[in-house]
């Protein structure tokens, strides 16, 4: 996928060259200030490392293209293993250079410059890796900036993987999906999110993980407290990880669904202080009960609705900013179950997004249920999403709204 590699091969780039350039300039600063700000030693130190950041510079930016530098533990073994490698090399090549013979004394010589000026560079390289490293890969390649937790009007979003086309498929028949186009839609859906006053805030590219773009399945926002969900399916309990390192990142309060049970996000369905969650495929009751667990303290109740003619109970029915529900009659298997339902004359408009009071998020693939929420006064921004769609997703899967 175009757009992601080129954001990875920024992200890597930069995230390395800042690693190596400060990684030099506080080895030289250290050595500086050992031998009491003698002047002569920035140069000495300077030569002497130069070799070792060029090969760091290489070593991180292979780190970063195969994803060693989305989480604090891989960015700092990737410190570690190339400070050790770049100083082997660099130290290896100055010594050659200088006429040594590549010998056992050499090599001796080389491995016991970790107890001494090597060995300093190699601990300012591990540390820088795993904070300053890892922070510019991650901003970048979420390519916008974070805006603080307090204005409440964050989109979480996550790009599409380029195995997006082999998301699992639960009730519709695999068709083609045009990735490029998934690009180009889901640009246009971060758009529409961004013009309508909200800032979106990219959670960590997964390119391995075909339904990351999904990325409201990994999160459950009540207030202040985010809900990690664990999935119904194994293939994607990979994508909550970086999920929750963003909700942290915002400051928000951690709570977990943990083993038997599970719970996707896009089963919760929250209007007011009610939680209407599916018992779906990918929702089972020990989830249900764990999220009534917390909950409860938070000030929500939750009511579990059967789903079984479509993947998630937001994919059969959403509501208004007024609480009507709105659904379509053949997925929904109780409209009476529901105190408000308007019925949608198309399936693809049951999911809506909130944008505010008075606006809604729908798909361009629901013109005739645009036109009925008009007509009830509400202003409708359309987003064609018809890649995501043939993947069961829609406009609320794309994103998680804290607000």
């Amino acid at each position: 996928m175009t757009v992601s590699w080129g954001r990875r091969l920024v992200s890597s780039a930069l995230a390395a060259l800042s690693v190596g350039v400060v990684t030099h300039a506080a080895s030289v600063f250290i050595f500086f200030i050992a031998q009491e700000y003698q002047a002569a030693v920035i140069g000495q130190v300077s030569d002497f490392y130069f070799l070792a950041t060029v090969f760091s510079v290489v070593l991180l930016f292979v780190f970063g293209i195969v994803g060693g530098m989305t989480r604090w533990y891989t960015a700092l073994a990737a410190g570690l293993f190339t400070g050790i490698v770049a100083c082997l090399i660099g130290t290896g090549i100055t010594t050659v250079a200088g006429g040594f013979a590549l010998d056992a004394e050499t090599i001796s010589y080389l491995w016991s410059t970790f107890v001494s000026i090597n060995g300093v560079y190699v601990v300012v390289i591990t540390v820088l890796a795993a904070t300053i490293g890892r922070a510019v890969y991650n901003r970048i390649a979420g390519g916008r900036s974070a805006v603080p937790v307090a204005e409440r009007r964050i989109a979480l979003v996550r790009m599409p993987a380029a195995n997006l086309a082999d998301g699992q498929l639960t009730h519709l028949e695999r068709s083609d999906v045009d990735t490029e186009l998934a690009d180009k839609q889901w640009d246009g859906y971060v758009s529409a999110l961004e013009e309508n006053g909200w800032t979106t805030r990219e959670v960590g590219f997964a390119d391995s993980l075909p339904d990351s773009v999904f990325v409201e399945d990994t999160l459950v926002l009540l207030g202040g407290t985010a809900v990690v969900t664990r999935a119904g399916t194994d293939s994607r309990r990979g994508e909550t990880e970086a999920a929750e390192e963003t909700a942290t990142d915002l400051g928000l309060t951690i709570e977990r669904i943990m083993s038997p049970g599970t719970l996707e996000g896009g089963d919760v369905l929250k209007v007011g202080s009610t939680l209407y969650v599916g018992r779906s495929s990918r929702s089972n009751a020990d989830g249900i009960r764990q999220l009534r667990a917390i909950a409860a303290p938070l000030g929500y109740s939750v009511v579990a609705v059967p789903v079984t003619r479509a993947l998630h109970l937001k994919s059969t029915m959403t509501a208004l900013p007024d609480g009507t529900i709105i659904g379509h009659p053949d997925l929904v298997d109780d409209p009476a179950f529901f105190p408000h339902f308007l019925a949608v004359p198309e399936r693809e408009g049951v999911a809506v997004v909130a944008l505010s009071d008075d606006t809604v998020l729908l798909s361009s693939s629901a013109p005739a249920t645009a036109a009925l929420l008009e007509d009830r006064g509400y202003t409708v921004v359309s987003v064609d999403v018809s890649e995501f769609e043939k993947l069961e997703g829609c406009v609320t899967c794309l994103s998680v709204r804290v607000r």
